[in-house]
C-alpha cells in the first residue's frame, strides 16, 4: 500500500481494522524520509523515539482505547518545542537545544498519558525544517538550508512553514502543523499544492510556540484535504490556561459540517452550496496577480458556482497597506521576543569576547541570521523613543481600520475567496537579494493575521510549468468549520488535491 498517497482519514479506518499497524506506518514513513533528504524537510528525526510511540500507540488500538487520529503519524514545525526531538526555530542560536516539555499543540496531538490524558494518540515523526524564527516567505532563511519544492527541486517550497510543506507534499508524513503569522501555512500549502488552514487567532494555543510576532502567531494544519485538516484541527486546538490569548471555546469539530449542505433546508444534492455568497475582492485581482493564478482562482469561484454559491464583488479598500503594518508591527514583537536569546541561558554564544556585553553582541550577531537581525532593528528603530508614535501606534491604528474593512465586506458575503499570493513558487535565489519583493509576495494574507480572521489554502490548479496554484477562503471570526465546508465540496467537485508531485515516487 503507498501509504503516503493516502488520507489519514483511510489510515484512520486501516488502523481501526487491524489491517496495518501504528508501528509499520511509522515505519513506512520513517524509511521515505531517510530516501527523501534531498527535499532538506526535516531538521531532526528520533526513529527510536517515535517508534515507542507508535508501540503505545497500538496498544491503545489493541484494548479499544483509540480515538480518530490515534497511530498516525505527523510532523511537527521546528517552532513547536518537542520533548525528545531539537527544537531551534532553524536558528543557529538555538542550536542543540532540546526543550524538557512540549508545546500544547504536541501535547494535543501526541500519545495520552497520565501527564496528558487528553492527547490525540498521533505518532511524532520528526521536526521540520523552516525559516528561521519563521521569519520568511521562501524557506531559504532556515540557518540549515533552503527546503526544495517537491513539485521541482529549482523552486522554492515556499515559507515559513516550508518544511512541513514539503513533508506532506514529499510524501515523508501523512499531515503536519505549521504556524501562520502572515501566511505562513497558507503560501507554501499553495505553492506545494496542499490544504491548510490558519484558524481564528487564539483558537490554537501559542503556549510552547517559540515566539515570533505574538499578536499575529497562530497554529495550524497541512494537510492533502480539508476533511485532513479538519480532523487535526479539532485535535489541535483547545483552551490553555498558559496561554492568556487562548480562547474559552477554542475547542470544537471543525468536520461537523464537511458534508452537509450550506442550508439546512437544501434538498438539491447538486447545489450543496447553495445560500452561500462568496465575495471576490476587487483589490485581490488588480495588476500584480499573475494572469495564470488569477485564470485558476476565476475558474474554482465558477466551480463553487457551480454547486450553488452565489458571486458578489466586495471590497478591502485598505489591502494594500497590510505590508507596510505588518512590516511594522511584526519585527516591533520581534523584537522584544527574540531579546531572550542572549548567549546565557542556552543556544549558541561567542566562542572568544572581552565581556558581558561583547558577549552578548557577538553571540547574538553569530546566532541570527540576515534576515532576523534586519527585522529585529527595524522592530527596535519602530519602538524607540521618537518613532513609537510615528510608526507603532500608526500602525496599531490602521490594523484597526484593516479589520473593520472585513466586517463590512462580511455584510455582502459569507466567505471572501481570492490567491494565496501574487504568483506562483519562484526559483531558488530569484528574491532572496531583495527583502522588499520578498515582502510583496504577502499581500493577500498578512492582512487576515493583522485582523485575526481564520483563512486557508486549497490547490485550485497549475501553471504552464507544472506548479501548483492556491486559491484563498476567508472568513469571519470562527467561520473555521464553515471554510472547511466550502473547501471540501469545492475538493468532491475537483481533484486538484489528489495529484501528486511530479518528483515523488
Amino acid at each position: 500500500m503507498s501509504w503516503h498517497n493516502a488520507p489519514i482519514t483511510l489510515m484512520a479506518k486501516a488502523l481501526a481494522a487491524k489491517e496495518v499497524s501504528s508501528t509499520e506506518l511509522t515505519q513506512y514513513f520513517l524509511d521515505r524520509i531517510e530516501a527523501g533528504k534531498q527535499w532538506n524537510a526535516y531538521l531532526d528525526v528520533n526513529a527510536h523515539l517515535s517508534l515507542e510511540q507508535a508501540f503505545k500507540a497500538d496498544k491503545l488500538i489493541s484494548a479499544g482505547k483509540a480515538g480518530k487520529l490515534t497511530g498516525i503519524p505527523v510532523a511537527h514545525k521546528d517552532v513547536f518545542v518537542t520533548r525528545g526531538w531539537k527544537s531551534t526555530a532553524a536558528s543557529k542560536i538555538l542550536a542543540g537545544y532540546q526543550s524538557p516539555f512540549d508545546a500544547t499543540v504536541v501535547s494535543n496531538l501526541g500519545i495520552p498519558d497520565e501527564n496528558n490524558p487528553h492527547g490525540a494518540g498521533m505518532v511524532c515523526l520528526g521536526k521540520t525544517n523552516m525559516d528561521e524564527f519563521a521569519m520568511g516567505s521562501s524557506n531559504e532563511n532556515s540557518a540549515y538550508g533552503p527546503v526544495l519544492n517537491p513539485w521541482n527541486a529549482a523552486y522554492v517550497a515556499g515559507g515559513s512553514s516550508g518544511g512541513s510543506a514539503a513533508a506532506v507534499a514529499a510524501g515523508l508524513a501523512p499531515i503536519a502543523t505549521g504556524t501562520d503569522t502572515g501566511g505562513s501555512i497558507r503560501q507554501p500549502a499553495a505553492f506545494c499544492g496542499l490544504t491548510g488552514i490558519k484558524p481564528s487567532y487564539g483558537r490554537v494555543s501559542r503556549y510552547g510556540m517559540i515566539a515570533y510576532a505574538s499578536s499575529l502567531d497562530q497554529a495550524g494544519p497541512m494537510g492533502k484535504s480539508a476533511e485532513d485538516c479538519a480532523l487535526v484541527l479539532s485535535a489541535m486546538s483547545s483552551h490553555d490556561q498558559r496561554d492568556s490569548t487562548s480562547l474559552a471555546d477554542s475547542g470544537e469539530d471543525y468536520g461537523r459540517y464537511l458534508n452537509q449542505s450550506w442550508q439546512e433546508a437544501s434538498t438539491n444534492p447538486t447545489k450543496p452550496l447553495e445560500g452561500l455568497r462568496i465575495g471576490l475582492p476587487k483589490e485581490f485581482f488588480a495588476d500584480g496577480l499573475a494572469s495564470d493564478v488569477a485564470k485558476s482562482v476565476n475558474e474554482a469561484a465558477k466551480t463553487l458556482e457551480g454547486l450553488g454559491a452565489k458571486l458578489v464583488e466586495v471590497s478591502l479598500p485598505k489591502t494594500k497597506l497590510s505590508i507596510p503594518v505588518y512590516y511594522v508591527l511584526a519585527p516591533a514583537e520581534a523584537s522584544s521576543n527574540l531579546s531572550r536569546f542572549d548567549g546565557v541561558r542556552y543556544g549558541h554564544r561567542a566562542s572568544e569576547y572581552k565581556d558581558l556585553g561583547d558577549m552578548y553582541q557577538k553571540s547574538r550577531t553569530e546566532g541570527f541570521g540576515a534576515e532576523v537581525r534586519r527585522r529585529i532593528l527595524i522592530g527596535t528603530y519602530v519602538l524607540c523613543h521618537g518613532y513609537y508614535d510615528a510608526y507603532y501606534l500608526q500602525a496599531q491604528k490602521i490594523r484597526r481600520i484593516i479589520a473593520a474593512d472585513f466586517q463590512a465586506a462580511f455584510k455582502e458575503c459569507d466567505v471572501i475567496l481570492g490567491p494565496v499570493a501574487p504568483d506562483v513558487a519562484w526559483r531558488l535565489g530569484e528574491k532572496s537579494k531583495d527583502p522588499v519583493q520578498m515582502y510583496l509576495e504577502d499581500i493577500y494574507t498578512l492582512s487576515t493575521n493583522l485582523a485575526g480572521l481564520p483563512a486557508m489554502s486549497a490547490p485550485c490548479g497549475f501553471n504552464a510549468n507544472n506548479l501548483p496554484i492556491g486559491m484563498q477562503l476567508i472568513g469571519n471570526y470562527f467561520s473555521e468549520a464553515r471554510l472547511l465546508q466550502v473547501a471540501h465540496q469545492y475538493q468532491q467537485a475537483t481533484d486538484w488535491h489528489l495529484r501528486q508531485a511530479s518528483g515523488v515516487a
